[in-house]
């Protein structure tokens, strides 16, 4: 039997989320980072990055206690969901659709490329590639093409993560060779069809928007094809935890105690499909 993991995106918000979802159910016994498949879009890349490390989850989730390496996001969240949605009028085609977001992107007044990639650094317990079948996605500003990174591909770690966690209009697109790239999330907030093939799935989905392809009908694509699919996505309590901009810094005790919370009432479940 294959499993695969795949990790979505929801801000520094989502990432506690995600580690608490994952250490609540080790505490139970099930383990979800002994996939043989992880992939990891935004938040999503650094949670798979870092349980791929060989760090203890319970460690990772001390972590979201120290902030002090995270920046605070600037604009208004809401405002940047507006644009998206202006950028989405009339319905163009996928890489349309992202070269419009990449323009965003690339005008955008935001930090400096290098204190952003600080940041990346400060959340990874190590910057070598893990000797797994990691995944991380991320999106070309200028072509809209959709790129995934893995160990195979010549990037650095650190720059791979950033690349899939430059929100565009927050955080500056990452440099990469001659591209610039922005968050995979646009093009699909957890990219589930990765996974396609393997005999089980779990898909943690902080947030399941709607900015990228449809969340609902990637899972269910996973699951006419063969596989057996489970899905833990942010509850109303969850995203109440999340507040208005799950970028803030300040969600992330919050948010670690709702995916906790959230990955116990999962246990039974997933041991069923898992084990």
């Amino acid at each position: 039997m294959t499993k695969a993991l795949v990790l979505g995106g929801g801000g520094v918000a989502g990432v506690a989320w995600e580690l608490g979802v994952l250490d609540s159910l080790f505490a139970a016994g099930v383990d979800l980072t002994d996939a043989d498949l992880v992939v990891g879009t935004s938040a999503g890349s650094v949670v798979a990055a870092q349980i791929c490390s060989g760090e203890a989850l319970s460690a990772l989730c001390d972590r979201q206690s120290d902030s002090g390496s995270e920046l605070k996001a600037p604009g208004n969240f809401a405002d940047l969901i507006d644009a998206f949605v202006g950028a989405l009028a009339g319905n163009p085609e996928e890489d349309e659709r992202n070269r419009r977001i990449g323009k965003i992107a690339l005008s955008a007044t935001t930090v400096d490329e290098s204190a952003r990639r600080d940041v990346i650094l400060s959340r990874l317990p190590s910057t070598q590639w893990p000797a797994r079948n990691l995944v991380i996605t991320a999106v070309d500003v200028e072509t809209g093409e959709f790129v995934t990174f893995d160990q195979a591909s010549g990037v650095e770690l650190v720059d791979a993560i950033g690349a899939s966690c430059a929100v565009p209009g927050v955080w500056p697109p990452v440099t990469i060779g001659d591209r610039r790239f922005m968050d995979g999330g646009v093009r699909s907030i957890a990219n589930s069809d990765l996974a396609d093939g393997y005999d089980v799935i779990v898909v943690l989905a902080p947030l399941t928007g709607t900015l990228g392809r449809p969340f609902a009908a990637e899972i269910d694509a996973l699951r006419v094809s063969g596989s057996v699919v489970e899905v833990v996505e942010g509850d109303a309590t969850s995203l109440t935890a999340f507040g208005a901009d799950p970028l803030d810094p300040a969600t992330r005790i919050p948010a670690l105690a709702e995916g906790r919370r959230q990955g116990a009432a999962f246990v039974t479940r997933l041991a069923e499909i898992w084990r």
